[in-house]
């Protein structure tokens, strides 16, 4: 390795934060006006080049509303900004310490797929984030996951080889890309098998 410490790279949402709230769609389906199915497949549809920060909240909205044939009044647009902040706001807290808790063994950092408004009210409402190693946010970045681009940053930014790194994060394909550039990485699927993982990663002595 070409650091003093290993370097544990997490994904935010799956891993160390809740995925979105349960009923959080219908909810924001009401509010846009469409069927909960329709709005969704325009929310995700539309949803990459706002994560990857080339669409500000504004612009992404009103592409999901023109896409459902919607009007986009910006009361409309700021309901559905703040409701889907909302619904992508909660937290892990034991994954938060024992992210924390490796400290005392690797590096800390992390890399999530989150537009610059969110990423900003995330980091307000979880202050615990600045203490990591580094953080990187998508949209803050404009590089997202599975773009090497956005593992790249992280390597470039911690002044580190990919090989420094364990990569960790729920979706397999988010694994392959950064193995793809050179790192180890762990799908997870909880906490006690990534402990488990990181026990025959992290070096010994």
């Amino acid at each position: 390795m070409s650091t003093d410490r290993p370097i544990v790279l997490f994904d935010l949402f799956g891993v160390i934060a809740r995925l979105q709230r349960p009923g959080a769609m219908d909810e924001m389906a009401s509010l846009s006006g469409a069927p909960t199915d329709a709005f969704a497949a325009a929310y995700w549809a539309c949803r990459r080049p706002y994560d990857a920060g080339q669409f500000s909240a504004s612009q992404y909205w009103t592409a999901v509303q023109h896409r459902l044939s919607l009007p986009a009044h910006p009361d409309i647009i700021e309901k559905l900004r703040l409701a889907d902040i909302d619904s992508w706001s909660r937290v892990d807290d034991r994954m938060v310490a024992y992210a924390q808790s490796l400290w005392d063994v690797a590096e800390v950092a992390l890399l999530s797929n989150i537009p610059a408004d969110h990423a900003d009210a995330f980091l307000a409402a979880q202050p615990w984030l600045r203490h990591l190693d580094h953080v990187a946010f998508s949209g803050k970045i404009h590089a997202a996951k599975p773009d090497p681009a956005a593992f790249h940053h992280c390597v470039s930014a911690l002044h580190a080889t990919p090989a420094d790194f364990l990569f960790v994060d729920d979706r397999e394909e988010n694994v392959r890309a950064a193995r793809a550039i050179g790192m180890d990485g762990h799908v997870f699927t909880g906490r006690d098998e990534l402990a488990a993982a990181l026990g025959t990663w992290l070096p010994t002595g």
